[in-house]
């Protein structure tokens, strides 16, 4: 009996190493057989094991055919996840930096021209299901999914004063889909006069005409009575949908706004000013990151390869100051990569002028600082813009409708997430957005200079989490939040729209690997502070309470702007309407870093429309060669 059962075993084990060696074939086989062949070979390989089918009593055929109907599913499923290319070839048609909101939607789109190679670069890894999960976007800052920012200590103005060592932490996504991963999934497109102010500068093609029908090409926007109307669509890659739950609070916030004279609107539709439930990257009750909707479903295209945990430490120039490949960091060894026709930076407003001036592309006196030779003197991490806020504005409602940690960690909340894609997990923090106009605004024009996020939490409903990822000092947090423990409640976090004041980005090292310096200068500019102060005043009409803290000003992590665009004649821009980096040939910039004014709203979905129109002008300059 006993010799039998190890027979059995070894049997069963040679069993499984065969089956093993099926499954590596097939992923080498992957694009070189179709479907059908496929089957046919795994037929023939059954057929061969004859009569030696039989595991510790189990027949070996129906566990071939679940793992390989599991494999198969796999490798056809749409939303599972895109593989790791171990291989890399010497030289790509393209070379994307950064897998994030504008790099993984322009490696999708150049790889739809079969015959042009594209290879992708993140220096992160891949999504997790926790960070699926639109309620856990807190617990996704300070992960290995975040590059783990903290801005410089304020020396001209006062800022982050709330935070350990007055710095701000700034998250920002290292890992596959960037900081669409790391956000709050709200969907803002800005302002249409953001966009005519652009063109207006000399950026001939970002009007708001212009880049309207960038924004539709992505869209798939599953709420009705959003989708017929002229500014949304369907059947885009990027799913935009309110969130399947919500807290009752988010009602009373649009009635607050109508209390007011705001109107319940499409704030991404004919005008911005006004309230609105949070529109969402999200899709059946998972975050909707730019991973998810640009590269899973086209993970399989031979053309497209993805290298992750890959650092990009520098461009390479040729002597005609071209750019020709990449030098990277990967499984702790440095290698070359080429690019045949273009290299496209899109590693977001901190990592793409740091890996500029790493490449010789900045401010020749600052590149002078490390012995960096000067290949473009440009102003590279100048700019530096950002929508400052204030925290602290949080109410305690007298009724049980708020996002409590301790009533949406239950097991019975989870299974309605994991069995129907449904309830508080589903929620993303943020459930209604407003702009609104201050004073200063031009009232007779629709150009708010507030925005409103409408939480049902605050900082006191996960206490612990939230304090370590905002970096509060114990203080503070002992002295606004501890009290409030146990207690519902609600906030609203007003943003300065369109700040005067401004930054910049500086190397600390030649050595890539060191975090550069983050400036972001905020509150310089007394414009600043008077409008922020008059938004607070209405949000405190708007919530008809007393409380107020001023000092806990804090960033609501949208930096752009410091590879400005702008014409030939601006001395302050990085890159030409085109997204060609002034002064060198063959590398492009195509992220948020190029904005030459900051949006009014959230970046992320104008980042996303930004590599849109970036893949087009790539593929229009490529196919006329």
């Amino acid at each position: 009996m006993a010799a039998a059962m190890k027979a059995k075993r070894k049997t069963g084990q040679a069993h499984a190493e065969t089956f093993n060696e099926v499954l590596i074939t097939g992923k080498r086989l992957r694009g070189k057989l179709n479907w059908a062949d496929w089957d046919l070979v795994v037929a023939r390989w059954i057929m061969d094991m004859g009569s030696a089918t039989s595991i510790l009593g189990f027949t070996l055929i129906p566990l071939v055919a679940i793992g390989l109907t599991i494999y198969k599913y796999n490798q056809e499923d749409p939303e599972s996840h895109p593989f790791d290319r171990e291989q890399l070839l010497r030289m790509y048609d393209f070379i994307v930096v950064g897998g994030g909101s504008a790099g993984a939607v322009i490696a999708s789109r150049l790889s739809e021209v079969s015959n042009w190679t594209v290879l992708l670069l993140e220096a992160g890894g891949d999504e997790t299901e926790i960070s699926d999960v639109p309620l856990l976007a807190g617990y996704i800052q300070l992960s290995d999914m975040d590059w783990k920012y903290q801005t410089s200590p304020p020396t001209s103005s006062a800022y982050c004063l709330a935070m350990i060592g007055d710095r701000c932490n700034w998250p920002r996504g290292k890992v596959l889909g960037g900081s669409s991963v790391l956000n709050a999934m709200v969907y803002v497109r800005g302002n249409r006069r953001d966009y005519d102010n652009w063109a207006r500068l000399g950026n001939t093609g970002w009007s708001y005409e212009d880049v309207l029908p960038y924004f539709l090409k992505s869209e798939d926007n599953r709420n009705p009575y959003l989708a017929r109307t002229p500014y949304h669509t369907t059947g885009g890659y990027l799913t935009v949908q309110e969130s399947p739950w919500r807290s009752p609070l988010s009602i009373a916030f649009l009635q607050a706004g109508q209390e007011l004279g705001y109107a319940n609107r499409d704030v991404n539709g004919a005008y911005q000013t006004g309230f609105m439930l949070n529109q969402a990257t999200i899709r059946r009750g998972s975050r909707c990151s730019t991973a998810k909707a640009f590269l899973r479903p086209v993970k399989n295209r031979e053309n497209l390869h993805i290298a992750m945990k890959t650092h990009a430490l520098r461009v390479v120039f040729n002597e005609g100051k071209r750019a020709t490949g990449v030098e990277v960091l990967r499984h702790g060894s440095h290698r070359l990569i080429r690019a045949r026709r273009e290299i496209v930076l899109s590693a977001g407003a901190i990592n793409t002028p740091q890996l500029l001036m790493l490449s010789g592309i900045g401010p020749k006196e600052h590149l002078a600082e490390f012995g960096i030779p000067v290949i473009s003197d440009l102003r590279v991490g100048d700019h530096l813009q950002d929508h400052v806020g204030l925290g602290g504005l949080t109410f305690v409602v007298d009724e049980p409708v708020s996002l409590k940690k301790d009533r949406f960690q239950t097991v019975s909340v989870m299974m309605q997430y994991v069995l129907h894609e449904k309830g508080p997990m589903t929620d993303s923090g943020v459930e209604g957005v407003a702009f609104v106009n201050t004073r200063y605004a031009d009232k007779s024009d629709d150009y708010p200079d507030i925005q409103f996020h409408f939480l049902p939490s605050s900082i006191n409903s996960d206490g612990e989490q939230i304090k370590k990822i905002l970096g509060l000092r114990e203080s503070v947090y002992n002295t606004m939040y501890k009290p409030l423990t146990g207690a519902d409640t609600w906030s609203i976090l007003p943003l300065l729209l369109r700040p005067k004041s401004s930054g910049w980005v500086r190397l600390k090292s030649r050595n890539p690997m060191v975090h550069p310096d983050i400036n972001p200068n905020y509150f310089t500019r007394k414009e600043d502070v008077d409008v922020l102060v008059d938004g607070i005043r209405i949000a405190m009409r708007l919530a008809n309470t007393t409380a107020f803290r001023r000092h806990f000003t804090f960033t609501i992590y949208h930096p752009v702007g410091t590879c400005k665009m702008g014409p030939r004649g601006d001395p302050t821009a990085v890159v030409d309407p085109r997204l060609r980096v002034y002064g060198v040939k063959g590398l492009r910039v195509a992220d948020g870093s190029i904005m030459p004014q900051i949006v009014s709203g959230n970046p992320n979905a104008p980042i996303i429309m930004i590599g849109e129109k970036a893949s087009d002008m790539v593929r229009e300059t490529n196919f006329q060669e």
